[in-house]
């Protein structure tokens, strides 16, 4: 079959197998060629970094780029745990299916011990299995990533399901959107959540579920010394503030925050080790394509940013992560007063912000395509589900959905 992106009220409900896997290869190649620029050796090669990596949440995004990071650079062995729908031979899987055949494949070819887990992360079932098959590797965990982004969570001890929303808090909240299938400007609005909402936001979204993995790993006797662990949160320009930072999803990251300087003592403590929050660029998501006001942000950021030559995308982001922030030279982590590594500096540069801006307040339908990287933003809304992948021939006829060859 042709495989086409369908679009519907602003996401991307296909992938496309051969371009999911030809993505994830490209930043395979771009990491490949920063370990070389770098010169890094990892861990197994006499250097500094992992040797064992957990990502939790480990099939698109910040948590793919994060294993790709570990591996192709550092060189370590990864277990990865994402809950994606498989694709069979004539129905098409979700993008992380194929994101991670696409990574297994690789690695497997690089001589990287690769176990991927298709499983709820949410479960004790999985951390069970995950125990099981780091134990089976004769190894220990020595970096932990969570980078999990849900709908719904159901508790383990109470098997209560929550649900979690993006909304405002207190009041309600409406600014412009983009239409980017279109490229038309619209209002776009959101009602507060209620107390239950953001209730059940921090259930899904906040720390427990990162504490419970710490915990269940170190009781299993799986983490190394000097154990490391990180979660990923955004916090964005002021503008974005109350319908991101101050509303339900801004409340959980507080709450995953708090949890890192929770598990920040206890790892110290226990294995010598540490948990840090990074505050990672805003990056085109399934999500932020229909939060009210984040897609204009973002498609306007793109275009101050590249023309100040300091964009960059999930995996130039991770990449720097770990090179100038987890595994320095002399071994520290710099952090902020308030214990958080900051990975968002190039955008929140006073600058690029200024500009940014300026651009905000003035941005109309007539002017929208000079003042915003509609086909930047565009490309990474369909590249998210391997469509525009450079070297990809959409007009080929895809024989099976289950497979990447």
């Amino acid at each position: 079959m042709i495989i086409k992106p369908m679009v519907r009220s602003s996401i991307c409900i296909n992938a496309h197998p051969v371009g999911c896997a030809k993505e994830t290869e490209n930043e395979i190649a771009y990491i490949k060629a920063q370990k070389e620029k770098r010169g890094i050796k990892g861990a197994k090669e006499g250097g500094a970094g992992p040797k064992t990596v957990l990502v939790l949440g480990c099939s698109t995004g910040y948590g793919l780029a994060s294993r790709i990071v570990a591996a192709f650079e550092y060189g370590a062995d990864t277990i990865g745990v994402s809950f994606e729908k498989a694709g069979t031979e004539t129905k098409g899987g979700t993008p992380g299916w194929y994101n991670n055949l696409a990574f297994d494949r690789a690695a497997k070819k690089a001589g990287l011990a690769s176990i991927t887990l298709n499983a709820d992360a949410f479960a004790d079932e999985t951390r069970a299995l995950v125990i099981d098959e780091v134990k089976k590797l004769g190894a220990k965990f020595d970096l932990i990533i969570y980078s999990l982004a849900s709908p719904v969570r159901t508790d383990p001890d109470t098997k209560v399901l929550y649900k979690s929303v993006i909304k405002p808090r207190g009041k309600p909240y409406s600014g412009k959107c983009i239409d980017i299938m279109t490229e038309t400007l619209k209002e776009s609005s959101a009602e507060p959540a209620t107390e239950e909402e953001i209730a059940s936001t921090i259930k899904v979204m906040g720390g427990d579920d990162w504490r419970r993995w710490i915990k269940q790993l170190s009781d299993a006797g799986v983490l190394a010394q000097g154990c490391r662990t990180i979660a990923y949160s955004y916090i964005g320009p002021e503008l974005s503030h109350a319908i991101y930072r101050d509303g339900t999803i801004g409340t959980a990251k507080l709450d995953l925050e708090k949890a890192a300087l929770d598990l920040d003592k206890e790892l110290k403590s226990s294995v010598g080790g540490g948990a840090y929050i990074s505050v990672n660029k805003g990056l085109v998501t399934r999500s932020s394509a229909v939060i009210p006001i984040i897609s204009l942000y973002l498609s306007i950021l793109f275009k101050v940013m590249k023309e100040k030559g300091t964009h960059e995308g999930c995996i130039e982001q991770m990449e720097r992560l770990f090179a100038e922030r987890l595994y320095t030279a002399d071994g520290t982590v710099p952090t902020d007063s308030e214990h958080r590594i900051r990975i968002d500096d190039l955008e929140l540069a006073d600058d690029v912000q200024k500009k940014c801006l300026e651009s905000m307040k003035s941005v109309t339908q007539e002017n929208i395509r000079e003042l915003c990287d509609l086909e930047g933003y565009k490309h990474d809304f369909l590249a998210a589900n391997g469509f525009d992948i450079a070297g990809v021939d959409y007009d080929k006829d895809v024989v099976r959905m289950d497979t990447i060859d």
